[in-house]
């Protein structure tokens, strides 16, 4: 059975930072491309970062240079660390595997990500 377990979420000021992770379970992490994707409030869900299995990466233009995705293929657990942040990056987190850049599993519950003074 598959699982997406996110955490790392919270309350943060703007610039602040947080480390968001995602335990998988029931798929053969190592091998596949592993996102994080946010959906705000009444907007779409989108990718902001994206790793493959050999560890090249991409960003949204609205995170690059702030956030990083990592993998840890021991763990089945992929992160998302995320400094200088923005209202704009309230939302809740979600992480997916990716094949053609497109979900593969259903998804998690998520993490809250909510940054306001």
């Amino acid at each position: 059975q598959v699982q997406l377990v996110e955490s790392g979420g919270g309350l943060v000021q703007p610039g602040g930072s947080l480390k968001l992770s995602c335990a998988a379970s029931g798929i053969f992490f190592s091998i596949r491309t592993m996102a994080w994707y946010r959906q705000a409030p009444g907007k779409q869900r989108e990718v902001v970062a994206r790793m493959t299995a050999d560890g090249s990466t991409n960003y949204a233009d609205s995170v690059n240079g702030r956030f990083a995705i990592s993998r840890d293929n021991a763990k089945n657990t992929v992160y998302l660390q995320m400094n200088s942040l923005k209202p704009e990056d309230t939302a809740v987190y979600y992480c997916n595997a990716v094949v053609r850049q497109a979900p593969v599993y259903p998804w998690g519950q998520g993490t809250q990500v909510t940054i306001s003074s």
